[in-house]
C-alpha cells in the first residue's frame, strides 16, 4: 500500500519532484542497474523522501519503467528535423553525448541480460517501427540493396552510442568526448559516415 507523503511533501510542486526522481534514478540506475540501484540514494540525490518514489510512481520498478517511459514520450522529437538517414543518427548520437547516464542504463541492462522490468513487447514494436523505417528509406535509395536493414540498424545503434560505451578508445585515438564541441563534430561526421551507406548511383 503506497503511503501519504508528509504534508511538507504535499507542499512541493508534484511535477517537479516527479522530474527530480527522474533525473537521479536515470543517474542510479545508469550507475548501478536495476538491482543495485537504492531508492534512498535515488531520492538523496533528488532531494525528496524516499516515500514519494511510492507514492508516485508505485515503488522501484514503477519508477524504472517511468524512465523508459520518459525516453519513449520524448524519442519522436528527437530527430524531428532530420531528413535524412545520416542526419537521424547524428540526432541519437548527439542524445547519447548529451544523456550519457541513460545510454549506461541500457548498457547495463545489456551486461546484465535483466530484461524482467522492461516493456518488451513495447521495446520490440519500437525497433520493429526503426527497421521499417530503415527499408522505407532503402527503397528510396538511402541504403544499398545489399544491406540488412535490421543489422544495418543494430550496427548505426552502435556507432550513435561508441563515444559514450568506449570512451578510452576515443582518448587513445586522441578526441576530446568531454570538450565543448564534440558531441557537434561527432554528429557531422556520423551524419556523412552514414551518407556513404547511400544506393550507388
Amino acid at each position: 500500500m503506497r503511503r501519504s507523503p508528509e504534508p511538507e511533501q504535499r507542499q512541493r510542486d508534484p511535477e517537479r519532484s516527479k522530474q527530480q526522481l527522474l533525473d537521479a534514478a536515470v543517474v542510479e540506475f545508469g550507475a548501478h542497474g536495476f538491482s543495485g540501484a537504492r531508492v534512498s540514494e535515488i531520492a538523496a540525490r533528488a532531494g525528496v523522501n524516499k516515500q514519494l518514489i511510492s507514492y508516485y510512481f508505485g515503488g522501484k520498478e514503477g519508477l524504472y519503467r517511468a524512465v523508459a517511459d520518459r525516453w519513449r514520450a520524448g524519442e519522436p522529437e528527437l530527430a524531428a528535423d532530420a531528413e535524412s538517414l545520416g542526419e537521424v543518427v547524428g540526432a541519437y548520437a548527439g542524445a547519447a553525448i548529451a544523456q550519457p547516464d541513460l545510454l549506461r542504463l541500457l548498457v547495463r541492462e545489456a551486461v546484465e541480460r535483466d530484461t524482467s522490468n522492461l516493456d518488451r513487447e513495447g521495446q520490440r514494436a519500437r525497433f520493429r517501427a526503426m527497421v521499417e523505417d530503415f527499408k522505407r528509406r532503402q527503397d528510396d535509395g538511402e541504403l544499398a540493396p545489399d544491406l540488412d536493414p535490421r543489422h544495418t540498424a543494430l550496427a548505426l545503434f552502435g556507432l550513435a552510442a561508441a563515444p559514450v560505451v568506449f570512451p578510452q578508445i576515443a582518448m587513445a585515438l586522441g578526441l576530446d568526448v568531454d570538450g565543448e564541441e564534440f558531441a557537434a563534430e561527432y554528429a557531422d561526421q556520423t551524419a556523412k559516415l552514414v551518407s556513404h551507406l547511400k544506393k550507388k548511383s
